[in-house]
């Protein structure tokens, strides 16, 4: 149990009120900013303008999947409130307090660091990955089937990056029938793809390789479909992003040639997000306990 425990939650999607809602049956005490659009209260859990929480009491916080911009704001789906998180505000936390983010940034890095509060980037973990990566594929056949006109069965989908989202992807669609090649830079992952029964090709050849693609799926966080490989596809190709923003292609060039293409991070919060919540809420709290009992050891 958390009893005792004080976690700060400030902003976040419908995500956040999964974790919310586990948390408080673990008896943790709940301060919540960046809710008050809500209409439903939560049991045992404290909803307070960002300017009356006090960062000294908190021995968590709780920050949304993609953390803060560049510049320390916070996204906050449920409220018009505007939150910033700044070096000023983390160093009045005790020096214990744990700081959880989706994911992470120079800036925020940058000010745990100084400040030397711990913090956790829940989708650095693989199991957290992992486990995201089953409502991010169910999320990318939904669009799949709702921005194309032909089915996923005997469709050249093209996958590129064999991580924990491209390998599930693509092992998916292959099980729906289309015809899968994946493509990566390191050699294991290529024999890996092989191993898969899918068709492998290194990403120095990517426009061979998309060039008659009829999906073309990118989970690579760098710019890889650039103006000259989208030059090379049929118009009526459709790409699915889910590379985390700004993505890996180039849009505007996409637009400019006709070729649809979806900027898709974050599908686990549209798509499923009670089970997403649940899957942050459960990482988060084997942490804590964790560190509860390192600290009392």
């Amino acid at each position: 149990m958390l009893t005792g425990y004080t976690i700060g939650i400030l902003g976040g999607d419908a995500r956040q009120l999964e974790v919310i809602r586990r948390l408080s049956e673990w008896d943790a005490t709940l301060i919540l900013t960046g809710f008050d659009q809500l209409d439903h209260g939560f049991t045992g859990a404290k909803q307070v303008d960002f300017d009356e929480v006090d960062p000294g009491r908190l021995d968590a916080v709780i920050l949304p999947v993609p953390g803060t911009n560049t510049d320390g704001k916070i996204d906050t789906i449920f409220s018009n409130q505007s939150l910033s998180l700044t070096k000023e505000w983390l160093e009045k936390t005790p020096k214990h307090c744990l700081i959880f983010t989706g994911i992470t940034n120079k800036y925020l890095t940058g000010i745990t660091d100084e400040t030397k509060r711990t913090l956790i980037p829940l989708f650095d973990r693989n199991d957290v990955a992992i486990y995201n990566s089953i409502p991010t594929v169910e999320g990318t056949i939904m669009m799949a089937i709702q921005h194309t006109d032909f089915t996923i069965h005997s469709s050249k989908v093209t996958v590129l990056g064999l991580g924990r989202v491209g390998m599930s992807v693509a092992r998916v669609f292959a099980s729906l029938g289309a015809k899968v090649k994946v493509g990566a830079r390191k050699s294991e992952d290529l024999a890996r793809i092989s191993e898969m029964g899918l068709i492998p090709f290194s990403m120095k050849d990517i426009k061979e390789h998309t060039h008659d693609s009829d999906i073309v799926i990118n989970t690579i966080p760098a710019h890889v479909l650039t103006a000259s490989v989208i030059q090379t596809m049929p118009t009526h190709t459709l790409i699915i992003d889910l590379a985390s923003k700004p993505g890996g292609t180039d849009f505007r060039y996409a637009e400019k040639r006709g070729v649809k293409a979806l900027l898709a991070p974050g599908l686990p919060g549209i798509v499923a997000p009670k089970t997403a919540g649940n899957i942050l809420a459960n990482v988060v709290t084997q942490i804590i306990i964790e560190k509860l009992g390192e600290g009392s050891s």
